[in-house]
């Protein structure tokens, strides 16, 4: 399937779950808790007081080499807006892509979102776990810090 395909489908509306592509088109769903849920709207409130020249999206959609891939959620700046505006999905990665750890999510998955983001054109990926834990990663690897939001453990 293309990704418009998967959007404009009506039986896959209102499902409880993430859904993505792989690179062969096919739909992997992931489902979604209520605590993942209020991780997700605590991180966007967060970085939208944080980060205010720029736009907070959920459920944002980046085609990666690998499929359409879906970050719980992104800051992107004014001139990456401006540049591709709401097109979905995303050709290339906003500055800041979240990743929230659910139950499902193997080690595999999270360090291969981790790489295509970057590759895309993220300039950091945060995974957070469900205890508060945060990692953050650049081009360079793991980092201790957040450079676009330096009290970004706080969140």
């Amino acid at each position: 399937m293309e990704w418009a395909e998967v959007v404009g489908n009506p039986l896959l509306q209102n499902l409880p779950f993430k859904i993505e592509l792989n690179r062969f088109g096919k739909i992997l769903m992931s489902p979604a808790s209520n605590r993942h849920g209020r991780i997700q709207g605590r991180m966007a409130a967060n970085l939208i007081n944080k980060l205010p020249d720029g736009e907070v999206i959920t459920e944002c959609s980046i085609q990666t080499s690998e499929g359409v891939k879906v970050a719980d959620v992104v800051w992107a700046s004014d001139e990456f807006i401006r540049t591709f505006a709401y097109e979905t999905p995303y050709p290339k990665a906003p500055e800041i892509c979240i990743e929230i750890v659910s139950p499902s999510n193997s080690k595999a998955e999270l360090t291969g979102k981790v790489d295509l983001y970057l590759a895309k054109g993220a300039q950091e990926v945060w995974v957070v776990y469900e205890d508060g834990r945060m990692t953050t990663f650049s081009h360079i690897g793991e980092i201790k810090k957040s450079s676009l939001v330096p009290d970004a453990q706080k969140l």
